[in-house]
């Protein structure tokens, strides 16, 4: 236990930065669809429609980046600062060949919404709006190259600091250029999109400062070593960034085809639905935080060759986010309809909502288990077992689930959240064994 309290205090010096930073990520699409809702419902269905096609591609890009926790953490802990500049050169590479493929593969959707048979007038807003938001593909990826790399060398707070800020940037932009104020044209929608691109800009600019300050401060290697792109880094990066945005493409991917089937149902069904994932999605971004940190301080220790320090750190990480996830389960059992009663003042949705926050309860201890042990097995190297567990989990065995409650047996959208439920508890224990094994060999 005294083990564990020296280490609880350089892992929240790291992690509740980067909890906040995901948390002010979260707040911009709330603040873009927050001020579009004077629009009218078009401008929201067309912003909302282009959110859930550019986020999990953007997303998934970003992911592929999640290897440089790993390579950067293990030579930081190794006391190689020269190896890790040359993680970052090469991870600011890969961010740039993953922009163009990104780009086609979201111009092509444009076409294909106007195949599917859109609504015009929802297509009218999600063209302009898509293709504003595409112009911030190259910052975000950057931003992301960055991010991980200052975090792994303990420099965590300019983090937080571009992300809140950049939601600043944010609201001021769309406040201009949607509705036309200081002789800027009234660009509606489309506004929002530059907007957000405006501001990824600024989050990547806030980072390359805070990269330039770092190296002032660390003997300037940055500019000494080789800025041409090595092909074996690279590889590397790639071998263990893929499985990470697999695994982000699979969660990302069972929750949208679990919004599908809420579609179907009644209108107060989805809203219902609709205020359950956007409450577990909150409650999400604090352990999510820790996870960023587990990785971070387990790979420094494997880069020490301190198979101890690596139980250590996993283990703190997964106790904070277990007190975390324990007292939002706790809430979301105890107090569901006030949480609700946030969202909508309609008296079925407040019952409906209450009864899926109270499923949802049941999973938030493994939900903070499963994302906090990803991040620790990221710092171990292995991506893999992560992605392979929530293929296995989510698609196996929680999506049947949650089909056959739903409409088989007429469980509605709490049949949903009972299978989404029971593919997290079960994804959330093979995690924590997983690790458990790890850490037992390595000791």
């Amino acid at each position: 236990m005294a083990d564990m309290h020296s280490e609880l205090r350089p892992m929240w010096a790291l992690a509740w930065p980067l909890a906040v930073a995901e948390l002010g990520w979260m707040a911009q699409g709330l603040i873009d669809l927050i001020m579009a809702g004077p629009l009218g419902p078009a401008a929201i269905g067309g912003g909302t429609l282009a959110n859930l096609l550019f986020y999990p591609i953007a997303i998934c890009g970003t992911g592929v980046l999640l290897g440089m926790d790993t390579l950067v953490a293990q030579s930081f802990g190794a006391a190689d600062p020269r190896d890790c500049r040359k993680t970052l050169v090469n991870g600011v590479w890969v961010a740039m060949g993953l922009t163009p493929p990104l780009i086609v593969i979201m111009w092509a959707l444009i076409p294909l919404m106007r195949a599917l048979g859109t609504n015009p007038r929802a297509l009218a807003q999600f063209e302009p709006y898509l293709k504003a938001l595409i112009w911030s593909i190259l910052p975000l990826l950057i931003y992301s190259a960055l991010r991980r790399y200052l975090q792994a060398v303990n420099v965590v707070k300019p983090v937080t600091f571009s992300l809140l800020t950049a939601n600043i940037v944010n609201v001021v932009g769309n406040w201009v250029l949607m509705y036309g104020h200081w002789g800027a044209p009234a660009m509606g929608l489309e506004g929002s999109g530059w907007s957000t691109a405006i501001a990824r800009v600024y989050m990547a600019a806030v980072l390359l400062a805070a990269v330039v300050w770092h190296e002032r401060a660390t003997g300037r290697l940055l500019a000494q070593i080789s800025w041409r792109p090595d092909w074996e880094r690279m590889r590397r990066l790639m071998a263990l960034g893929l499985p990470a945005a697999g695994q982000i493409g699979i969660e990302g991917g069972v929750f949208a085809v679990v919004t599908v089937m809420a579609a179907r149902l009644d209108e107060v069904s989805l809203a219902a639905h609709s205020i359950a994932i956007n409450v577990v999605s909150t409650t999400f971004m604090v352990p999510l935080g820790i996870s960023s940190a587990a990785a971070v301080r387990v790979g420094q220790a494997v880069g020490r060759k301190d198979p101890r320090g690596v139980g250590l750190s996993g283990w703190t990480a997964i106790l904070l986010g277990a007190l975390f996830m324990g007292s939002a389960g706790l809430a979301l059992w105890l107090v569901p309809r006030w949480i609700v009663r946030v969202f909508s003042s309609d008296p079925a949705v407040i019952a409906s909502g209450a009864v899926l926050l109270e499923i949802c309860a049941a999973f938030q201890l493994f939900d903070g288990f499963q994302v906090v042990t990803t991040g620790a097995l990221r710092g171990l190297g292995d991506t893999r077992t992560p992605m392979l567990a929530h293929l296995a989990g989510y698609w196996a065995v929680g999506l049947p689930i949650s089909y056959a409650l739903c409409f088989r047996y007429g469980w509605g959208a709490a049949g949903l959240w009972v299978g989404m439920s029971t593919a997290l508890i079960l994804i959330g224990a093979t995690l924590l064994l997983v690790w458990r094994a790890r850490v037992g060999r390595l000791a």
